[in-house]
């Protein structure tokens, strides 16, 4: 079999290279073209090149970008890839000085410079579904501050609180959750500029103008990390997963609450589907698709980490093309499942009679029926405990509820103390009625509403300061995009 000596071979053109033009097309090119520019007006300022040379090739450049644009570019071979193209179309076009552009930079640092342009975009766009939906629960979560649920641990019935102290922890985290995002957004915010090949570059480049020209905060400062950390990428994906772990734990909550047993959540008709033979059923298949998506998203992303894993700490395609556009997916998925939950928790609602039914027959209030004997009878609460226990498993046992289960208590109490207890039939009702269990829980962070009407305050002040952050990251963009076209504009007209 005659070897064909020439590059590439057809079937490493068709399996990498022409997929990778594909996605540079896709994804990457205008960040490339945002790149050159900017390298140009650094390169022009510094006086590595002359203004005629600069001149020279900020016109080609701009004929390069109307006359080549993606949608008319296939890839053929002929060029490596779409830096190769251009570079040798810039050459064609003007002679030597289409060279002088790749003065002082590499594919290494351009690379991972479009790659962050390109993550820093999704990731904002990210972090707003993450606070719309902050914002849409803090809403819920007011409107739901009074809203009587059983809360359950161990997959069992175990105290009163309200729908909104619920939305309330789930807010919470999802704060923690925007924050960690707004640190990964730290590191995508670190221009590799100037890091060229791995140890920056004997031309006196400016790493600072064409960090500030392309919108980073600043250089990332050590050149080699510039090209082998790639912790922008498995920092981000790490916080990204976290976000879709923990709404995909709510979403198991919300199946299991509007399951028949529990049946405290309602789903409106707009997010139920039916049975194509079964005329009962009222399936909340919404719910299943959060899960879906939410665990489909934290695999995706754990697939992009682990691609890291035991790769050596220097250049490597195992960060770039291929598994940066891969990437992409979590952002689609994700998007999705931010939107439906956005859409879905406002709209249900709480069946209040069955919270009622569930809470006197699961006996959720006994923990109060034991603090109020500490308090009113003064019992140690390990036997107040004792008492409250045994009141609970005999009116479960006699299936009488405890609302109704004052003879129960009385005849416990007296087993235990030797006395007759000093409750009344009334006190005995407020001690084991669930407004009564929310209310004196007014500590920090508990569900009476002095308390939660303080937090939701607290989170909603969290929100806008992570906004500010996002918003700030996003003008800073702006105005730097600005500031470069100007400064393009300018060394064409020189």
């Amino acid at each position: 079999m005659t070897e064909n000596p020439a590059f590439p071979h057809p079937v490493y053109r068709d399996t990498v290279l022409a997929p990778l033009f594909d996605g540079i097309k896709a994804h990457f090119a205008g960040h490339v073209n945002a790149i050159n520019r900017a390298h140009l007006v650094m390169l022009h300022e510094t006086g590595i090149i002359s203004t005629d040379q600069g001149q020279t090739i900020a016109a080609a450049l701009q004929d390069i970008e109307r006359d080549l644009g993606a949608d008319k570019l296939i890839y053929t071979g002929e060029h490596e890839d779409f830096f190769f193209l251009v570079e040798a179309e810039l050459e064609r076009r003007i002679g030597e000085p289409g060279g002088m552009l790749h003065a002082g930079r590499s594919r290494n640092d351009m690379d991972h410079t479009m790659f962050k342009m390109a993550l820093r975009e999704k990731t904002e766009r990210l972090t707003e579904q993450v606070l719309h939906l902050v914002d849409a629960l803090i809403v819920k979560a007011r409107c739901e501050r009074d809203t009587l649920v059983v809360a359950y641990t161990h997959g069992q019935p175990a105290q009163p609180t309200t729908f909104g102290h619920y939305l309330s922890a789930v807010v919470e985290c999802l704060l923690r959750d925007a924050a960690r995002l707004d640190l990964a957004s730290d590191s995508l915010d670190l221009c590799p500029m100037g890091a060229a090949a791995i140890t920056t570059s004997g031309f006196p480049i400016d790493r600072h103008r064409v960090s500030d020209l392309l919108g980073f905060e600043e250089p990332q400062l050590n050149s080699y990390g510039c090209i082998a950390a790639v912790d922008y990428v498995t920092g981000l994906y790490t916080a990204i997963k976290l976000v879709f772990l923990h709404l995909g734990r709510v979403a198991q909550d919300m199946a299991h609450w509007s399951a028949f047993e529990a049946g405290q959540l309602h789903v409106p008709d707009s997010l139920v589907q039916v049975s194509s033979i079964m005329p009962q059923k009222r399936n909340p298949v919404p719910i299943e698709h959060l899960r879906h998506l939410s665990s489909v998203t934290a695999g995706l992303c754990d697939a992009i980490v682990n691609t890291m894993h035991n790769t050596p700490f220097a250049d490597m395609n195992d960060s770039e093309g291929d598994v940066q556009e891969a990437g992409f997916a979590v952002f689609e998925r994700g998007a999705r499942a931010l939107s439906l939950f956005a859409a879905f928790l406002p709209s249900c609602s709480i069946n209040a009679s069955r919270v009622e039914t569930n809470s006197d027959t699961s006996c959720v209030t006994i923990t109060e029926l034991a603090d109020t004997l500490v308090r009113d009878e003064g019992l140690g609460f390990r036997r107040a405990h004792g008492i409250a226990s045994a009141t609970a498993r005999t009116v479960v046992e006699r299936g009488v509820g405890l609302a109704r289960g004052f003879d129960v208590f009385a005849d416990a109490f007296e087993a235990e103390t030797g006395r007759a207890t000093v409750l009344t039939p009334g006190a005995y009702a407020t001690a084991v009625a669930p407004e009564t269990f929310v209310l004196r829980r007014d500590r920090p962070g508990g569900p009476a509403p002095t308390a939660l009407d303080r937090a939701i305050e607290a989170y909603a002040g969290k929100a806008r300061e992570c906004r500010g952050r996002l918003e700030a990251r996003t003008a800073r963009r702006a105005r730097a995009a600005a500031m470069l076209e100007s400064a393009f504009n300018a060394l064409l007209e020189e």
